[in-house]
């Protein structure tokens, strides 16, 4: 039955712009800025490719054939990064309502224990998104399982019938793999973000005004996710762009510079003209035009000056001053290209 053009699916499809998708490019090797991306790429390869040839436990086809998205989280670490919670990053494919697969965005997820998982450190997990609305509301800006959207841990191997019985209700079914052992598992109030600045890393523009390339990895493993749903993707020439993964990235220092712009004017109203011209920041509106290099330098040099010398203690003290002054140095330092790793000995206890 055709689908009308105000069905919610429609709708949907039109709003993230599902025109052509996938792009090929010959991206044998990622540039030094898109190692970490190029790395959840293939580390989530991997994860679908054993979790799909595992006879008894897989993912059923049923589950992926109907679909309208898949996240697939690779190694995700208990208390990594935020004491007793886990997070991780990972990608988010999404299919429109006429079939087509998009390749990846890039997400992150944060969340408590993993149900029946308490004590592992490390775990993969896979999202299968049932609803338009469940995967509308993570490209929205965040979605949290059990919350924004019912969430269940999903049937394995041999329980595909129970896939298409109409059993099943909820918006997101859950699996989770860890030590060998892959399942079905609740991670109830477990957050999902788009995360712009490394969609923005991975998928670059050769050129100013030009359309993004997808690197070859992230096109073969849309077609492999396309694929265990029971389609094949058609895939574009190199020349075209795919709106999705524009639509959905940002760049670092464009993030940053976005940051200045919004709390600057804190710090601006504490200062008398003379002082506010001292300070100016040579920021554009545009957050895809950089600043002259020697107008952002200048503009780092009278920061330094200010949080050096003590008759300026007043200012530098204050907490708007700070966080200018700790960003616009970040922002500076996202401009440099191929930054250097910095050296340690290991941290304190661990010699």
């Amino acid at each position: 039955m055709m689908e009308s053009p105000t069905h919610p699916r429609i709708r949907f499809a039109h709003r993230i712009a599902m025109t052509a998708t996938i792009a090929v490019a010959v991206w044998t090797h990622p540039a030094s800025a898109q190692l970490a991306e190029e790395q959840t790429i293939q580390a989530s390869a991997a994860v679908l490719n054993e979790t799909m040839s595992t006879t008894l436990s897989k993912i059923p086809a049923q589950m992926l054939q109907d679909c309208h998205g898949v996240a697939i989280v690779p190694n995700v670490i208990k208390g990594s990064f935020i004491v007793g919670a886990r997070h991780g990053k990972g990608l988010l494919f999404i299919r429109d309502p006429d079939g087509t697969w998009h390749a990846p965005v890039f997400i992150t997820l944060t969340g408590g224990n993993v149900g029946w998982q308490v004590g592992v450190q490390a775990s993969d997990i896979i999202l299968v998104f049932k609803t338009a609305r469940s995967v509308q509301g993570i490209l929205s800006g965040k979605l949290t399982l059990g919350g924004d959207a019912s969430a269940a841990a999903g049937p394995v191997g041999r329980q595909a019938a129970v896939a298409t019985d109409g059993q099943l209700q909820a918006e997101i079914y859950t699996y989770s793999r860890s030590r060998g052992l892959f399942a079905g598992v609740s991670i109830d109030g477990t957050v999902l973000r788009v995360d712009q600045v490394a969609t923005g890393t991975y998928y670059q523009s050769p050129a100013p005004g030009q359309p993004v390339v997808i690197p070859a990895s992230a096109a073969q493993l849309t077609q492999t996710v396309a694929r265990y749903a029971g389609q094949q993707v058609q895939v574009t020439p190199p020349e075209s762009q795919s709106k999705f993964a524009e639509q959905y990235r940002s760049n670092r220092p464009a993030v940053l510079q976005d940051q200045l712009l919004q709390i600057a004017p804190e710090l601006f109203k504490l200062l008398d003209p003379q002082w506010t011209a001292h300070l100016a920041l040579p920021l554009s509106a545009n957050p895809n035009q950089a600043p002259d290099p020697n107008a952002l330098a200048t503009a780092v040099e009278r920061y330094d000056q200010v949080a050096n010398d003590p008759q300026y203690a007043s200012l530098s003290s204050r907490p708007e001053f700070q966080s200018v002054y700790s960003l616009l140095k970040h922002y500076q330092h996202a401009l440099t290209p191929n930054a250097q790793t910095i050296q340690l000995p290991p941290p304190p206890g661990n010699r």
